[in-house]
């Protein structure tokens, strides 16, 4: 199995992209009725000035910002924000609200999901004490909102991120599998991922054989893979701190029995129909009825028992969620994986995974980005 796919050039985000997306948040703040928004959430403070260090925040005003690290980032804060303001101290939170208060902002709006009851207090007094008439207000996921719809060149390391996983699952599966445990199977899988440039492994990776691949989120562990049974790899890798996610899952040593062809060709017609679903627009909900009533009408439905995908960037789970009930619309230019499966206990399961980018019939419709075969295939 081959991953055609030729390595893409760096992609590089230039500060101006930074200072659009500040703006954006900009624009949000007399919405909420605030001065400012201080923004303590580390993967929100990379989104908004491409800060990857392990200790940031930022405020951002309605005529400026202000970058705070400490100072083991110091060097690396002036390279990586180097159009802002900056603050070396070691806890960034109260200098920016005492640097807020001390600026005349009344109203700061923080993320009240992000920290906890405890530091919502402690940056209140402290707020109160520098500012009497002062007081913290919730920005709520304004943040989160704003990544939804990604730009050119985050789909851009997304898609590479897709192309280093693509790649990574060819080598592995032109070696022999069977008889290897599911846990050395996830390390030499990882390793190809680094191996092809990848910061790392976006999430644990999941190898799950035989009765293993009906356990939907399965630890690999000392398991050995035995001849006929299902083997189900999840997994993707993180590229630039951008993530892929894919799943695809194989038959191992000898012909799939006529059952494990029933269960992949309709865990495979479900997930196509859930890919043709993706479109602006689109409610999430009833993508996923699209993949789901497959699965329904097959008789099938109490083995589906997840959502049927999720938003994917600078972390591997952001909205939108696709699954039933769920409010939201797509959005074009939102990268989304499409997963549906079927998990029968103590035989095995089938669960097909692909990261996808919505764009317009117009463009061509949704972008497929991981571009491994979804045949059924036996290794």
């Amino acid at each position: 199995m081959t991953a055609d796919r030729t390595v893409s050039a760096p992609v590089v985000i230039e500060p101006d992209a930074y200072a659009a997306r500040r703006e954006r948040l900009r624009s949000r703040l007399e919405a909420v009725d605030a001065d400012a928004a201080l923004v303590t959430k580390l993967v929100n403070v990379r989104y908004l000035t491409g800060f990857t260090g392990s200790n940031g925040a930022v405020l951002v005003t309605r005529n400026g910002v202000v970058f705070c690290t400490d100072f083991r980032y110091d060097t690396q804060a002036a390279a990586e924000v180097p159009d802002v303001e900056r603050i070396i101290v070691r806890h960034c939170a109260p200098a920016l609200v005492e640097r807020a208060a001390k600026d005349g902002l009344r109203r700061i709006a923080v993320e009240e999901h992000e920290i906890t009851v405890e530091e919502h207090r402690k940056l209140s007094a402290e707020l109160t004490a520098a500012a009497p008439a002062a007081v913290l207000t919730g920005l709520g996921h304004a943040v989160e909102e704003l990544r939804r719809v990604k730009d050119e060149r985050e789909i851009a390391l997304i898609r590479e991120a897709c192309a280093i996983s693509d790649r990574a699952l060819a080598e592995l599966t032109e070696s022999i599998l069977i008889g290897r445990t599911e846990r050395h199977i996830a390390q030499e899988l990882e390793r190809r991922m680094t191996d092809h440039g990848a910061d790392g492994r976006a999430f644990d990776t999941i190898v799950a054989s035989g009765p293993n691949a009906a356990v939907p989120h399965h630890r690999p562990g000392e398991r050995r893979v035995g001849e006929g049974e299902f083997l189900k790899i999840d997994f993707g890798a993180r590229y630039q701190g951008y993530h892929a996610d894919m799943t695809r899952t194989f038959v191992v040593g000898r012909a799939p029995a006529d059952w494990q062809v029933e269960v992949y060709d309709l865990v495979f017609a479900a997930q196509k129909a859930g890919r043709q679903a993706l479109a602006p627009g689109a409610r999430c909900a009833d993508v996923d009825t699209a993949a789901r009533s497959v699965i329904e009408a097959a008789g099938y439905g109490e083995y589906f028992g997840h959502g049927l995908g999720h938003g994917v960037g600078l972390e591997i789970h952001e909205d939108p969620r696709l699954g039933a009930g769920l409010p939201g619309t797509l959005d074009d230019r939102t990268p989304v994986t499409v997963e549906p499966g079927v998990y029968l206990p103590g035989r095995g399961g089938v669960r097909i995974e692909d990261t996808l980018v919505v764009r317009p019939k117009a463009e061509g419709g949704p972008e497929l980005l991981t571009i491994t075969t979804k045949e059924l295939l036996v290794l």
